[in-house]
């Protein structure tokens, strides 16, 4: 039912913004996570459920190709346009975001590595590898600064859990990480919404904080590419 509403509601905006009819699912979800302040507009009554289930998703549910950062400070930004609480918009953010961890770290523990396969078009071996080097550089640490590296933040507590990394250790990281980017992140674009060039330039602010949150895996892919280049050199000399 919230599936079928979703796509409901996700369908009509484009279409009166545009003009034009029969845009295509895909296209549609595309529109809007490149504009998540329209999509969250777009939900209606059901902003914090579907809100909370990209969050739960996204947190440690092997599907990490969903807005996260940009999607939490706005919501935080527009919770009064919104109609949202902001007490409750954070705590509800916080519950879906330790609550995704807990299941990825349960399927880590469960099914291991078998999930992943070297040519799979979303559990690809070399995510896991990422976040297993990520994990085995800042431990339980990494439960944390994992949270604000999109991708990474997926697959960290699936590596604790392969890893067999001691759970109530784990327990206490997973609050601490998702209080500090639920509660924190949130609460900041609340509080930077009064100020009237951010609150007219959401969409930008948006792109900006994806492209701030996927610095890291740029520098580390580069690298990774530079240290080959310089492998290959050796090699060849």
């Amino acid at each position: 039912m919230i599936v079928n509403i979703l796509t409901s509601k996700l369908m009509q905006a484009p279409t009166a913004l545009t003009g034009v009819q029969g845009t295509n699912f895909l296209g549609d979800i595309l529109y809007y996570f490149r504009h998540v302040d329209e999509m969250l507009i777009a939900l209606g009554p059901w902003v914090l459920a579907i809100t909370c289930l990209i969050v739960f998703i996204e947190s440690g549910v092997l599907f990490p190709f969903l807005p996260g950062d940009s999607l939490i400070f706005t919501a935080g930004l527009l919770h009064y346009q919104l109609g949202l609480n902001l007490w409750v918009l954070m705590f509800a953010i916080f519950a879906s975001a330790f609550l995704g961890d807990q299941v990825g770290y349960f399927l880590g523990y469960r099914f291991g590595r078998g999930l992943f396969k070297d040519d799979a078009r979303i559990l690809k071996t070399e995510h896991l590898h990422a976040a297993e080097d990520f994990f085995a550089k800042y431990g339980g640490l990494a439960l944390v600064l994992a949270r604000f590296v999109p991708i990474v933040r997926t697959y960290v507590p699936l590596s604790a859990g392969i890893a067999g990394f001691h759970y109530p250790r784990f327990l206490r990281w997973d609050i601490l990480g998702a209080a500090t980017w639920g509660l924190g992140l949130t609460f900041l674009g609340s509080r930077l919404g009064g100020i009237p060039f951010i609150r007219n330039n959401i969409a930008m602010l948006a792109m900006v904080i994806v492209l701030i949150s996927l610095l890291p895996i740029f520098i580390k892919g580069y690298s990774a590419w530079r240290k080959s280049r310089a492998n290959a050199a050796v090699v060849a000399e």
